[in-house]
């Protein structure tokens, strides 16, 4: 197991009686509230949180790196973070770094390639993997209750929209933990990926993008390399295209235009997923590096990060030592970056290039993906 003490594991359990019991009084009519507040708004705040037993990806070995579909961006020194007014605390202060040269993947990777490395390999994602109550227990403290086994099936976290304005600073509104939801069925057991070869996989936790990595001979990009790719050769710009508000113009990536989470306008043409390379590369050649799925990071995310690299520069950096989210203190967490086709200007500005969030490596979501990077 990964996690760092019983502590994350009892609070997890109760999350997860808790969400069940909300899904189960779900009231699909859905009564509109008497008011609704955005002010407090969080991309996390609230979010339904699953336990789940993590895949054993020690079996996975480094294969030998193809550099097929990838580009190679040169090394460089810049200025990490947010340059304007925009960013949440954690994107300040503005810090140098310098990374050296790598290779990247084109795009997100796509549930055409993700289902080479799972027939290669036999891999479970985390998403199909029913957690078992024996090893879960072990790592919670004497006396804790069982809960129903009803409550301990595979599953992972689908978007489901609201049917009217709803105040934000709750996203388990808008999200739902589904039985049977993971990387082949990303709506549930009842969806599928037919003819979605060319779509960014989803319901793939950090446990499985470290072990496709490694079986494709990459690894996945530090936030740093991230950030650096993601500007394509900007600098101090807010966007990966420059700083032109992204409704401005022609379609730039697949974000939420309406009013979140109720209404999609469907502007840049699409209302869900993408398939990739659907918008404009970057000035490296690199797509989707705004919007569509957030991408995990190899780094942990630290709330006080950015904080202790002020006043120098950086080389290579792989990230804090250990996670700390002062909103959820128990729960490690890592780093994704860019945005997905659920952000919006109002809400979650995730398609900013210096914006951060941090998800729980072994949660599955619907608009959660990932790409690699290689030093070779």
């Amino acid at each position: 197991m990964h996690y760092e003490n019983g502590i994350a594991f009892m609070r997890r359990t109760l999350l997860l009686i808790m969400t069940s019991i909300m899904v189960s009084c779900h009231n699909p009519k859905q009564e509109k509230p008497a008011s609704v507040n955005s002010d407090t708004a969080s991309c996390t705040n609230q979010m339904p949180v699953t336990y789940a037993s993590a895949p054993d990806t020690v079996k996975i070995k480094q294969g030998r790196v193809s550099h097929q579909n990838m580009v190679w961006i040169n090394g460089g020194e810049f200025l990490m973070g947010s340059s304007d007014s925009e960013g949440r605390e954690d994107e300040y202060p503005v810090h140098a770094v310098k990374v050296s040269g790598y290779w990247m993947d084109v795009h997100e990777v796509t549930n055409a390639e993700f289902r080479k490395f799972v027939r290669a390999t036999g891999y479970i994602t985390t998403a199909e993997r029913t957690p078992q109550w024996s090893e879960l227990a072990k790592q919670l403290p004497p006396g804790t209750p069982k809960p129903p086994d009803s409550l301990l099936v595979a599953g992972a976290l689908v978007f489901s929209p609201t049917a009217y304005p709803v105040s934000l600073n709750d996203a388990s509104q808008w999200w739902q933990w589904v039985k049977g939801a993971d990387w082949k069925h990303p709506e549930g057991s009842g969806s599928n990926i037919k003819g979605r070869d060319q779509y960014p996989v989803v319901q793939i936790s950090w446990y499985d993008a470290d072990a496709y990595a490694r079986w494709a001979g990459k690894r996945l990009p530090a936030e740093a390399e991230w950030e650096y790719a993601a500007r394509g050769g900007y600098k101090n710009k807010s966007f990966s295209w420059g700083d032109e508000d992204i409704e401005k113009g022609r379609p730039k990536a697949n974000t939420w235009q309406g009013h979140f989470p109720n209404s999609n306008s469907d502007w840049d043409g699409y209302k869900g997923l993408a398939p990739v390379k659907s918008y404009p590369s970057n000035g490296y050649g690199l797509y989707d590096m705004a919007g569509n799925v957030w991408e995990w990071c190899s780094d942990w995310y630290n709330t006080n990060y950015y904080k202790s690299l002020t006043g120098k520069t950086t080389v290579d950096p792989k990230g804090a030592l250990s996670s700390y989210d002062p909103m959820e203190p128990t729960i490690p967490k890592r780093i994704t970056r860019g945005g997905s086709f659920m952000c919006n200007a109002a809400y979650c500005k995730g398609y900013r290039v210096s914006s951060r969030m941090k998800t729980s490596p072994d949660s599955g979501l619907e608009n959660v993906g990932f790409r690699c990077v290689s030093s070779d």
